[in-house]
């Protein structure tokens, strides 16, 4: 049972996940909310945190906080830049628009040493800054504890009141002593415990799946990713063989990967059978070309062949999936005003008639504490240490109309291209990979012959989360082989490129 955390209200900022990572880092929970939906305020609350946000507090339709509503919990608050501009605005503050927007590196000065928010920080240290306004003058009762430069009010304080503000994202990696600050809001000030470990929630996830589920059976969708595999093991230990695993083959998997999901999970006790419907979704996605439509295509098949499978286990009461954190943030504004960036295939309503309710033990996760609590069941690496993979497959990475014929030529190049990572001892140096088969076609000259055939990017990304990514330099020696052997191995592929945006401004798929 969780007894402490964190709560942090989003204002629509793209860095919010990014501070919910910071925290659990610490081990300490930490959920998000939108800033105008509060959960139901209880005393396992010990922290507020306000975040950024692309809205100002100059605006007419400006985020309002529920102030009065958030004091009365009587914790401390942490405000980060909208948030710290919205506590300034409304304490008797002055907040105007910067004569130069702050964006970028910015060197932090610590007026106030033995202030706790600040505590064993470096007297200078680089933080990082996001924002088109400024705080110009603060209220009464108010102390400035570090400026930089630029910005006279970096952070400040509320009187004697646990009511911290700073105009800086100490989230972000660019801040150096962010995570200290953090560590120092968290638990010296909030007095947190940590005990928000791996460990501790395999034991309190398979306890509260077993009262959950009771004797019921269980229907999962298997993906042979990350998430669903770390799912699967976790229903496993809570109800073994009331656990029935369906695994299918959409005809966009990677070369052979029916074939080595089934291997690798049977021996592992779960009850899995692989279904092939590859022609059903090919079928579905003739002559459709825009990405979204595809996504919901490839959703909509998924769930006619996973409905008819299931039927095949009439006692199911449940349907497990792999929804993580992320996946719920990034679909809808469940969690916060931010901007929708795709749909998920695996978050949303089922079909009424399928009668089943929906288990999600993941749901509250980021992706690398998905792999931590695989790790602490002892899973082994080759599932965990997987590439993130889109669960529309290589749809998605197919930029326009899908064919047998295209996914064929995609697989060969990208079974090539993880080969040769892999050979060359990159792959687990590298967060995400994968190669996007191109809507063009190049001229190339193949022996004495003009050839007119297509054309394959490759990617390859760092990232902490996938919230940001920076693009991998590759060797150019391994690029000239992986290039080269594609060509050579694959027909009807002439041309390879590489792909060297980060994200942002890029997404890390293309689609």
């Amino acid at each position: 049972m969780i007894t402490d955390k964190i709560l942090i209200l989003d204002f629509g900022s793209q860095y919010t996940q990014l501070i919910a990572r910071r925290v659990r880092e610490l081990n300490v929970y930490c959920e998000i909310h939108p800033y105008n939906h509060l959960p139901e305020l209880d005393p396992s609350i010990k922290g507020v945190i306000f975040s950024g946000s692309p809205f100002s507090v100059r605006d007419e339709d400006a985020p309002e906080i529920p102030f009065e509503a958030i004091q009365a919990l009587n914790v401390p608050i942490l405000g980060v830049c909208y948030g710290a501009q919205w506590i300034a605005h409304n304490t008797g503050g002055n907040v105007e628009a910067s004569v130069h927007r702050e964006y970028g590196r910015a060197i932090l000065e610590v007026k106030e040493p033995n202030n706790l928010l600040l505590s064993n920080m470096s007297p200078t240290s680089q933080v990082w800054m996001s924002h088109g306004d400024t705080i110009k003058t603060i209220g009464p009762d108010v102390k400035i504890i570090a400026s930089t430069v630029d910005v006279e009010i970096a952070a400040f304080q509320i009187g004697e009141k646990d009511i911290y503000c700073i105009q800086f994202h100490p989230e972000v990696t660019h801040s150096e002593e962010g995570k200290l600050l953090l560590s120092n809001f968290v638990r010296k000030i909030c007095k947190c415990d940590d005990s928000w470990t791996p460990e501790n929630f395999v034991l309190e996830t398979v306890a509260e799946l077993k009262e959950k589920l009771g004797d019921d059976e269980v229907i999962l969708g298997l993906s042979g990713g990350v998430d669903s595999s770390v799912a699967a093991i976790l229903l496993h230990k809570a109800i073994g063989p009331k656990l029935k695993c369906i695994f299918i083959d959409n005809g966009l998997l990677r070369k052979g990967e029916f074939e080595q999901v089934l291997d690798t999970f049977r021996p592992l006790g779960l009850n899995i059978d692989g279904v092939n419907a590859s022609q059903e979704f090919y079928d579905a996605l003739e002559g459709i070309t825009e990405p979204e439509q595809k996504r919901k295509a490839i959703g909509k098949v998924f769930i006619d062949v996973f409905q008819r499978e299931a039927h095949h286990f009439e006692g199911a009461k449940w349907l497990a999936q792999g929804t993580i954190y992320p996946d719920v943030i990034e679909s809808v504004s469940v969690k916060g005003p931010s901007a929708t960036i795709k749909s998920h295939h695996n978050v949303g309503g089922l079909p009424e008639d399928m009668h089943l309710k929906v288990v999600e033990p993941l749901r509250n996760l980021f992706k690398d504490e998905v792999r931590n609590v695989g790790r602490a069941m002892d899973m082994p690496s080759h599932i965990l240490d997987r590439h993130p993979f889109p669960g529309p497959g290589l749809g998605i990475r197919i930029l326009g109309d899908i064919t047998p014929e295209k996914v064929h030529m995609l697989q060969e190049a990208d079974h090539i291209y993880m080969g040769l990572l892999e050979k060359h001892n990159l792959y687990d140096q590298i967060w995400q990979a994968g190669t996007i088969f191109l809507p063009i076609q190049s001229v190339g000259v193949m022996g004495d012959e003009r050839t007119y055939e297509n054309v394959v990017a490759l990617r390859a990304v760092n990232s902490f989360d996938g919230m940001t990514a920076d693009w991998f330099h590759l060797p150019y020696d391994v690029l000239a082989e992986i290039s080269n052997t594609i060509i050579n191995r694959v027909k009807g592929i002439n041309r390879v490129v590489y792909d060297i945006s980060s994200k942002p401004p890029a997404t890390i798929e293309w689609e």
